[in-house]
């Protein structure tokens, strides 16, 4: 399945239907009377967070969503029938933007969710309505609202626990391979990742969400390389883990690169919680891991861990340094701590 993370679509709810002018005639019967029903209420279109989806491919294929227009009144009281919803199914983590793509109408962030995008029109009341004391044989109704008709962009901001940041071949996607299940491209050269992937890692007895984005280079910003479009799917994590190179030769540039990238950006991803990580350390001897830690602790302000994925060194220190960063609320607790702890509490006579 291709990854599709922002879409355009154009949606209309349907027209309410018209009310009916009528009159009662019947053979034998006396009395008669205006008896136009009402028109139908249009359909609407919702937008609704649906499991088992992590990408709004089925958008390229389908961008037109019109809901069905309500039936008109008949006589005899008859009300037109409603118009049938269209539901527009979307995977959690969906911005619905507003035609100028700026404007945020809703933030999808739960399952189950649903949202209002467009209001079916109302019916228009039949001549049974306008029936009074002095207007026993009104000849008038009147006619069903307009649906509405509205352009909209889809963008989707994957729902993770911590984001990995760094150049190309900064070993994001072997780090990600190396601590779980997750299968990203891995090879020796630049954007081998050109979407983004998710992992789920476990610690501790915790397991919480990583995501791999490509990586970014000088001038992301602006549009270099594969640009700055995917860092909206480390908006929502609770930490960033920022991989550096250990056997670059421009280490603390590499560094400073990524930083003014996401300063660049904006969107408080410099004020997120971040661990920065020395990577590729199965490459130095100790005395360079000393030497460039000690480097890039000056230029980082504060401390830097080591890490190999390769070799899983100091592997099990950065996921815990993680956890310690994440709410316990955001945190998946393995099932079988879970039923130890259940298990324990039972009483047995």
């Amino acid at each position: 399945m291709k990854f599709l993370d922002l879409a355009k679509v154009y949606i209309r709810s349907g027209s309410g239907g018209n009310g009916c002018v009528s009159f009662r005639r019947e053979k034998y019967i006396e009395y008669g009377g205006p008896d136009g029903g009402d028109g139908g209420t249009g359909g609407s279109v919702w937008a609704e967070t649906v499991d088992g989806l992590n990408t709004l491919i089925d958008f390229r294929y389908q961008q037109h969503f019109f809901a069905d227009n309500g039936r008109p009144g008949m006589g005899n009281q008859r009300t037109g029938a409603d118009g049938g919803d269209i539901i527009l199914k979307v995977p959690v983590g969906t911005e619905i933007l507003d035609e100028d793509q700026e404007t945020v109408i809703a933030d999808m962030t739960e399952l189950g969710q649903r949202f209002l995008l467009a209001k079916g029109g109302n019916g228009g009341w039949g001549n049974l309505h306008f029936k009074s004391s002095t207007n026993q044989a009104p000849r008038r109704s009147n006619p069903g609202l307009e649906g509405v008709e509205r352009t909209l962009w889809l963008r989707l901001k994957l729902i993770a626990d911590v984001g990995l940041l760094g150049l190309p071949n900064a070993g994001k996607s072997t780090f990600l391979s190396a601590t779980s299940n997750a299968r990203p491209k891995v090879a020796d050269y630049p954007f081998t990742t050109l979407h983004p992937n998710l992992g789920v890692v476990g610690v501790d007895g915790a397991e919480f969400v990583v995501a791999d984005i490509p990586g970014l280079i000088e001038g992301a910003s602006e549009g270099r390389g594969l640009g700055d479009l995917f860092l909206g799917h480390v908006e929502r994590c609770a930490a960033l883990l920022h991989l550096v190179d250990g056997s670059s030769g421009t280490l603390l540039e590499d560094y400073k690169t990524i930083i003014g990238e996401i300063e660049a950006y904006g969107e408080g991803l410099a004020d997120k919680p971040r661990i920065t990580v020395l990577n590729k350390i199965d490459t130095l001897d100790d005395e360079e891991r000393a030497f460039l830690k000690e480097e890039l602790e000056a230029v980082v302000g504060g401390p830097v861990m080591m890490m190999s994925g390769v070799s899983h060194e100091g592997t099990e220190d950065v996921l815990r340094a993680l956890r310690a960063l994440i709410d316990d609320n955001r945190l998946r607790i393995k099932q079988e701590k879970l039923a130890q702890e259940g298990e324990e509490e039972q009483w047995h006579p």
